[in-house]
């Protein structure tokens, strides 16, 4: 049977995304068949205006719709401690927390030499000219061995760039090979009050 090309390609579409296999790019792709048209156009609107109307922050590379995002431009937070994440969306669950009041430095990624991800390829470098600004660094990389890598080169690359900085790592509430994002608020409130130094 042959399939209409128009279905065809928006399923290859869907595949590409991460975790979306071949049977739940078919679902959905037939479900937006059925959807009504103004809603289509919404979907497709949305997802236009998805890279345009979104800016990396040049201060924690946070994505945002304005630069410095909002975060960094909030007096109100302690301009004092950054916590260092791997990903957007680990901001999100800790803001969700509402328990931690001060910067971010998104990373977006790991190092990982098994994928050729060094510390060149992530926002690391960023990180190190904010160092003069911050007394404490707390790095909240997933507790992997990706992110045990990461938090080692971080933590021995910052005390050689400033000796007095505290660095801490988050307590471990959060389970080993736990990603952040899906940790609930009162984990995340916990490994950040059980935070420990590694200076």
């Amino acid at each position: 049977m042959k399939i209409a090309k128009a279905i065809t390609s928006l399923t290859e579409s869907f595949e590409k995304l991460p975790g979306i296999g071949p049977k739940s790019a078919q679902r959905l792709t037939y479900y937006l068949l059925r959807v009504p048209q103004a809603q289509l156009d919404e979907f497709s609107n949305n997802l236009t205006r998805l890279k345009k109307d979104t800016v990396l922050c040049s201060v924690c590379k946070n994505i945002a719709e304005s630069d410095p995002c909002a975060i960094c431009g909030d007096k109100s937070r302690d301009h004092s401690v950054c916590l260092v994440v791997e990903n957007p969306l680990d901001v999100l669950a800790f803001e969700r927390s509402g328990r931690y009041k001060g910067l971010y430095h998104v990373l977006h990624g790991a190092i990982n030499p098994l994928e050729n991800i060094g510390p060149d390829e992530i926002f690391i470098e960023d990180l190190f000219k904010r160092v003069n600004k911050l007394e404490e660094i707390i790095i909240a990389t997933n507790p992997t061995m990706e992110g045990e890598a990461t938090a080692m080169y971080l933590k021995k690359q910052l005390l050689t760039l400033n000796s007095e900085l505290l660095i801490t790592r988050l307590g471990m509430g959060i389970p080993t090979g736990a990603d952040l994002e899906y940790a609930d608020d009162v984990t995340l409130t916990q490994a950040l009050e059980g935070r420990r130094s590694l200076n």
